[in-house]
């Protein structure tokens, strides 16, 4: 509670994910070319040709600026440009199964069965009281491949594992994989960038996979855009990599640890998992400093690109250039609901004393890329952010701060904008 106006953990299966993004799409005049396989591509100075085969089988060249790699772990455009996939494969298999569960617990929490040498957990989704997405582990001595077990094996190995009374019908569907934990040595290569899955894998651990790649392509979204306007130069792509490579090396570090301490055989963590911390784990997730160090983590609030090129902090403050908005009301409404336009946002919160300058005339030839706001600094404000005095603060169009300032300088503004824009 007083983090995000959403303080609660959700999962929606990709599915509908899929089906918001492709009708967002649609809804603005663009579509999607289903069943289409690239087959090489080749990149200068210039842009981008990309030779593809369409659904009918036909040959197609598409001439573009820039080209995005979000192809998955096995990415060909990832191999085609020679990038390095470093990190290892874990040997345990893993499997995961949609399905409807009919058992005595409720809808609305999430289940973990820690065994001595396996984990079993049962999110549950959007959908139906009784629709759960189970993940879990076999024995790490099972040397089969993933294609060459069925589902009545999981169930059964479900049902070992947990000791729980349950009935599991109405699979959606199932698979069975090995765990790998890589990232690539960089996110870009002149014209050709690298998001999601192909960029990075990790164990499943912390469900942070979808919201990662989505952070992904949202950071290099509004770079390309600036950049396709021809109102950024190229410095600016640069900081994609700068930013979201050191996440990903962090993500895959945190997701390996809670991997082998829910996974490991060794007779201690063992021990502890099955016999220690079942019994404080509830305990300590009801202290609210657990909790608001857990949220941040799991909801990927949390990281920040205070080390970025594009981050600069004037002043003493709380709150740094690099982190996220933090979430705060004004007179009873969510400061989001203000920054939902993908543009810059410059926010100016004045405290009284004396007359700001009007920054939208000082900096009107900026307004096709930034949306002005004023608020009052009031108390709540000024203790979030550690400010004694009227301070402005440029947020990028991904909601993180690039710039927070003391005063209300016109110059000052101008001067970090000029180093992102022509």
């Amino acid at each position: 509670e007083g983090m995000s106006p959403y303080p609660f953990l959700l999962i929606v299966e990709q599915g509908k994910h899929e089906k918001l993004l492709y009708d967002f799409i649609k809804s603005n005049g663009r579509d999607v070319l289903w069943n289409t396989e690239l087959e090489s591509f080749t990149q200068d100075e210039m842009g981008v040709k990309a030779n593809v085969k369409n659904k009918n089988g036909a040959a197609e060249t598409i001439e573009a600026k820039f080209l995005v790699g979000c192809d998955g772990a096995k990415s060909p455009v990832r191999h085609t440009l020679g990038m390095r996939f470093e990190g290892s494969t874990f040997e345990r298999l893993f499997y995961v199964a949609d399905t409807q569960v009919d058992w005595k617990f409720s809808h609305h929490s999430l289940y973990v069965c820690l065994a001595q040498n396996s984990i079993t957990a049962f999110f549950p989704m959007t959908g139906g009281e009784n629709h759960y997405r189970i993940v879990g582990t076999f024995p790490e001595n099972e040397e089969r491949r993933e294609g060459e077990i069925l589902y009545e094996e999981i169930e059964e190995q479900i049902k070992k594992d947990t000791e729980l009374e349950l009935d599991i019908h109405d699979v959606n569907w199932f698979s069975v994989y090995r765990v790998h934990s890589r990232h690539v040595n960089k996110f870009s290569s002149g014209r050709c960038f690298l998001a999601g899955d192909s960029a990075h894998i990790h164990t499943p651990a912390g469900a942070q996979g979808m919201n990662t790649g989505i952070q992904d392509g949202y950071n290099l979204a509004w770079k390309l855009a600036l950049a396709l306007r021809g109102k950024s130069n190229e410095k600016l792509l640069e900081t994609y990599n700068e930013e979201r490579l050191p996440n990903a090396k962090r993500l895959l570090q945190t997701t390996d640890r809670v991997f082998d301490f829910g996974a490991s055989d060794e007779w201690f963590v063992s021990f502890f998992r099955t016999r220690v911390f079942p019994y404080i784990a509830n305990f300590v997730l009801h202290f609210d400093a657990v909790k608001r160090f857990i949220f941040p983590l799991v909801s990927q609030i949390g990281i920040n690109y205070r080390k970025s090129s594009l981050s600069e902090t004037d002043g003493n403050f709380s709150v740094k250039a690099g982190d996220r908005m933090p979430y705060f009301q004004i007179e009873g409404e969510s400061i989001y609901n203000e920054l939902h336009e993908p543009k810059f946002h410059l926010i100016t919160f004045f405290d009284g004393s004396g007359s700001p300058p009007d920054l939208s005339k000082e900096l009107a030839d900026y307004s096709s890329f930034i949306r002005f706001h004023d608020f009052p600094l009031y108390p709540h404000i000024a203790e979030i952010f550690g400010a004694k005095e009227s301070f402005t603060v440029i947020l990028r169009p991904d909601n993180y701060i690039g710039l927070i300032s003391s005063g209300v300088s016109a110059e000052r503004i101008r001067n970090y904008l000029d180093r992102i824009f022509f």
